[in-house]
């Protein structure tokens, strides 16, 4: 079935094949949001004491929601997924982990090289992963 014949059976599908938010599961929202402001150089669109927003500039809305508001339940741990930042050179790779590592932000993976490219990886104060990184195609352009 191709993607038009899809539209057409279910005129919501090129909606729903384009999620638009991420949510973290948090200890704090207002903690992580001051956390995710700091390192994304951004100010949340939203901060409760329940849940905090980041619109942020590729068109992800970031979702901080308290834990314990969650339902059905939490029951994974942090770490067990990713938030990815592909950047375009290794430059830029090298200035956002010096940033962060002057504003403490803990650093789980030093800068590696792996087989999608450099990369490193940072933590939030929940335990989510940051990772980011510079795909192989964009070192070689460089």
């Amino acid at each position: 079935m191709s993607a038009n014949s899809a539209s057409a059976v279910n005129p919501l599908a090129s909606s729903i094949s384009h999620p638009n938010f991420a949510l973290l599961y948090v200890d704090d929202p207002l903690i992580s949001a001051r956390f995710y402001a700091d390192i994304l150089e951004i100010e949340p669109v939203e901060a409760q004491t329940t849940f905090a927003l980041f619109a942020l500039r590729s068109g992800l809305m970031l979702g901080l929601w308290a834990k314990s508001g969650v339902l059905p339940a939490v029951t994974a741990t942090s770490g067990s997924s990713e938030l990815a930042i592909a950047l375009k050179t290794e430059q830029e790779f090298e200035h956002i982990y010096q940033n962060w590592q002057a504003r403490g932000v803990v650093i789980a993976q030093v800068p590696t090289s792996m087989d999608f490219g450099l990369t490193f990886v940072a933590l939030d104060p929940d335990g989510h992963r940051l990772r980011v990184f510079v795909p192989t195609e964009a070192l070689a352009a460089s």
